[in-house]
């Protein structure tokens, strides 16, 4: 006589002791194939294991981590308006009178200042960025580590 059930699975070869799904025999909850240990009570599923032939790992949380780290400009790079020539002034300067190293033109350091890019340290590798103003506002990847930054200004 040939049965068939829909509950019954073939086992597949090598595989001994697997549950072949269905109630758990402690608390009674529907548990899929091929389980070692009921996802409710965490009883063994099947009879022929015992506690001690089934390691179970130990949980180890994961750090969590950000998915970006806001990275504010600690300065500029700016065109001196005498000689055209990048400089890189710190943000403390801002509305003070600065003086070109190159042509030694004085200028008031404001907003007026055409800007080129922004420079910071990345927080993950502590190394110095330059980045063009256009990623200000943008999800960027510091180019040394591919750590996630967002560009402030």
């Amino acid at each position: 006589m040939h049965s068939s059930s829909s509950k019954s699975q073939k086992i597949p070869k090598g595989i001994q002791g697997a549950w072949q799904g269905g109630p758990c025999p402690q608390c009674g909850d529907d548990m899929p194939a091929n389980l070692v240990h009921c996802q409710s009570c965490r009883a063994l599923l099947n009879s022929e294991l015992t506690e001690d032939s089934v390691e179970i790992p130990q949980f180890v949380p994961l750090k969590e981590i950000d998915p970006f780290q806001i990275v504010s400009a600690r300065g500029l790079y700016v065109k001196c308006p005498g000689c055209r020539e990048d400089l890189r002034i710190h943000a403390k300067f801002k509305n003070k009178n600065v003086a070109c190293r190159h042509c030694d033109q004085v200028f008031f350091y404001d907003k007026s200042v055409k800007s080129v890019a922004l420079y910071s340290n990345c927080p993950h590798c502590e190394k110095e960025l330059r980045a063009s103003l256009n990623y200000v506002g943008k999800h960027v990847v510091c180019r040394f580590c591919s750590g996630p930054l967002l560009l402030t200004d």
